[in-house]
């Protein structure tokens, strides 16, 4: 490479120097500088999406099952805009995304030019932080620092926008570039040790603990998920988990309660309702953990263990707020408990062993039809000597994989939390796939989600991924159906997905292997020829059409108000829990 590089090329070599594996995107005019220079680039592997939403998800897959960042690449305009809904979701759930968008040239800012949009204003509100880049000698700072944010404190999607112009110039002898920013983002990591000197002594004296836990144990990397399981063992205190938090503690640990909030288990969210002490680790108290806030957890000690500060106290207040990074403070936490007996919590547990026996996860069994449950308990049954990664699109069939498949470990469970969004799911796969690529990854859908970002069947049939998509297929858009039923008397307003495609052949159009379930007596049969080909599967499962998702505490109802299967559902809500649906 000669002495003068232009923007692109410092831009490649700046990617090269991050480590970065894979970049997923998808050209157009405002970038083929960068794709010039990638052209023959052997070390970054370009990974070509079918639409830039999916490059975002794929990205995010990558991330969050890798622990490294993902990077996206994309055009100006709408190239930028379609990212947006992946770069929004990575805000939410914390993924460390960084996105290189391409830009009008900078004299044609601000005068509507062919594909212009102004990505920084439209990013900026889901975004850790955005770069509009003016020179050439700036990128090598902007790259390093946008990395270095991505990936630190809480984690996060960074935007760097590039016109046209900059990636073709030359920076001059005579420029001066910007100086590295390292000092402008420093999170405190360790909490202070007066607050980690009361938290244990909070914890020893504790006679109904309870351990929260969520997406930051797992986003502070494997350590932290260790040290949690040690915290644990040494206070014998029971742990629920947020959607984003499963895998952080093992699924089959005798104190694990499962999944806590609008669809968590009943023993989980009662323990919750009755603890004296929770100690929260990397959550952020959402609003379908809480319920209604006047009525969580009323009669507990707060701690809030998170490294971003703007989340402590936002919807909760605690009582003490530790900032610092959760595999940092929860090695404080073990080194100060030192050889403390733990307390005995007989009489909590036994209690706890009372709200299991409601066995909250039970379902009626349709012996005619393929219940969605089953599905999933049959799925994870036959996989799970493999200890796959899993994805999932959004809805319904989201939530029952969280209640009936286990996990033991971090970075396995990939899916849209905060944003909640539809068509993550199979994107998401893909990009575990290519960070995992010894791992079987099985991507658990429905058949609307499917069908947001049904296009990357094509991405992963080019790259020869051989990534599993198991669809929960009855017909509707379900999760809609369910509230359709239980809010709005069973008027089912455009929840029925008319005109499906037939998913077997769509798949093999793809190059894809298509298997279809009709009956329970199927199911077996059907996973294991899923599991048995080598390349790329969709299981199109037929389930049943009615069958809604308990446990469910009604939208701005208490944890103490849940719905299990069986209960008359009629008229649960009032005017005001409707209203917040």
């Amino acid at each position: 490479m000669g002495q003068e590089r232009s923007g692109a090329a410092i831009l490649v070599e700046c990617l090269v120097e991050q480590g970065v594996e894979f970049v997923f995107g998808y050209p157009g005019g405002a970038v083929l500088p960068i794709y010039d220079e990638l052209f023959d680039n052997n070390r970054i592997r370009h990974v070509l999406v079918r639409h830039e939403a999916g490059a975002a998800h794929a990205a995010e897959g990558y991330a969050r099952s890798t622990g490294k960042p993902g990077v996206v690449l994309v055009t100006s305009g709408p190239g930028a805009t379609n990212a947006v809904t992946g770069i929004a979701d990575a805000f939410l759930d914390s993924i460390p995304l960084v996105v290189i968008t391409g830009q009008v040239p900078t004299p044609l800012i601000g005068t509507d030019a062919f594909q212009e949009a102004d990505t920084v204003g439209i990013t900026r509100h889901c975004t850790k932080h955005n770069y509009l880049v003016k020179e050439p000698a700036d990128l090598k700072a902007t790259i390093e620092e946008a990395f270095r944010i991505a990936t630190t404190g809480r984690p996060g999607p960074v935007v760097i926008d590039i016109p046209k112009d900059v990636q073709i110039a030359v920076p001059s002898e005579h420029e001066t570039a910007v100086p590295p920013g390292s000092h402008r983002y420093e999170p405190q990591l360790r909490g202070a040790d007066a607050d980690i000197a009361r938290a244990v002594e909070l914890l020893a004296k504790a006679e109904r603990p309870i351990f929260y836990t969520g997406g930051g144990v797992i986003n502070s990397g494997p350590q932290a998920s260790e040290l949690l399981r040690r915290l644990q063992d040494l206070t014998g205190a029971p742990l629920t988990s947020t959607l984003m938090g499963l895998g952080a503690f093992p699924h089959d640990h005798p104190d694990w309660l499962g999944m806590l909030g609008m669809h968590g288990t009943y023993e989980a969210n009662m323990a919750m309702n009755k603890c004296d002490l929770m100690l929260c680790v990397g959550a952020r108290f959402d609003d379908r953990v809480t319920g209604r806030l006047d009525a969580f957890s009323p009669g507990s000690t707060k701690i809030h263990i998170d490294i971003d500060r703007s989340s402590i106290n936002k919807t909760v207040r605690v009582d003490l707020p530790i900032v610092g990074d959760c595999a940092a403070v929860l090695e404080q936490l073990v080194s100060a408990w030192g050889d403390r007996k733990p307390r005995d919590l007989g009489e909590w547990k036994a209690r706890i062993t009372g709200w299991r026996a409601r066995e909250c996860l039970a379902y009626p069994e349709k012996s005619e039809l393929i219940m969605p449950q089953k599905a999933i308990e049959r799925l994870f049954a036959l996989t799970k000597d493999r200890d796959p990664i899993i994805s999932t699109e959004v809805g319904q069939h989201q939530m029952w994989a969280a209640q009936y498949f286990g996990f033991k470990q971090p970075n396995k469970w990939l899916t849209s939390g905060g944003l909640g969004t539809m068509g993550y799911g199979m994107p998401a796969a893909i990009g575990a796939q290519l960070g995992n690529p010894d791992d079987l990854v099985i991507d658990i859908a429905g058949e609307a989600s499917i069908q947001m970002n049904i296009q990357e069947l094509g991405t992963a049939s080019q790259y020869r991924l051989p990534i599993k998509v198991f669809i929960l297929n009855n017909e509707y858009m379900g999760m809609v159906r369910q509230w359709q039923e239980l809010t709005y008397e069973s008027r089912y307003s455009n929840s029925y997905s008319d005109s499906l495609p037939d998913f077997v052949k769509l798949c093999e159009a793809y190059g894809w292997k298509g298997i279809r379930v009709h009956d329970e007596s199927e199911l077996d049969a059907g996973i294991e020829a899923m599991l048995a080909h080598d390349g790329p599967v969709m299981v199109d499962c037929l389930v049943s059409q009615s069958a809604n998702c308990f446990p469910m505490i009604p939208s701005g109802a208490a944890h103490t108000e849940m719905l299990l299967y069986g209960d008359h559902v009629e008229g649960t809500m009032d005017d005001e829990a409707k209203a917040l649906v």
